[in-house]
């Protein structure tokens, strides 16, 4: 089986330019252990909700983008980062919550793309790829590979997947949207 995934996109690569010119690696290295809880096998950085870690005179500053507003995953992210920070012994913080500029599947990692795909989620198409396109188009069983798929629901497990079916092999499986 072969699943293709597309160059990091420019996207991606800005969120990962930005966290390179940091001057607190040794943060974001603590807090890419923290899971996305809806997708165990993804830290908030992969998925690109874990977007800025600043240190203003008083606290750190963790900015966390929702995959979509009103996500119910959101306070137990909130939480676990707050609970990540005081084990390591950082008391003055704050986690902010940020929907601008809106979370973009772009901002997914291309290992987060392949986690997702080795767990059993197909992977999202770049925004720009699929720009005009119906959300069924082309969409790579995470199983076995095979394009020949159908979307038997818009919504699956989770508000930002659908539902699909292989063709080829009869499995059902969720599809991380495009946004």
């Amino acid at each position: 089986m072969v699943i293709e995934f597309p160059l990091p996109t420019a996207a991606y690569q800005a969120r990962l330019a930005q966290r390179q010119a940091s001057a607190l690696p040794e943060i974001w290295a603590l807090l890419e252990q923290v899971c996305d809880p809806e997708i165990p096998v993804l830290s908030l950085w992969d998925l690109g909700v874990l977007n800025d870690i600043e240190q203003t005179d008083e606290r750190l500053l963790v900015t966390i983008t929702p995959t979509y507003s009103g996500c119910p995953a959101m306070q137990t992210m909130r939480d676990d980062i707050e609970a990540v920070l005081r084990q390591s012994g950082i008391a003055a913080f704050e986690v902010r919550e940020s929907l601008s500029p809106a979370w973009s599947s772009d901002w997914i990692s291309p290992e987060g793309r392949s986690k997702l795909t080795a767990y059993g989620i197909a992977a999202p198409r770049a925004c720009t790829a699929c720009r005009g396109q119906p959300l069924d188009a082309e969409i790579q069983c995470p199983r076995c590979g095979s394009t020949e798929t159908r979307m038997t629901s818009e919504f699956g497990s989770t508000a930002c997947k659908a539902l699909f079916q292989c063709q080829a092999c009869l499995e059902p499986f969720d599809y991380f949207k495009p946004i």
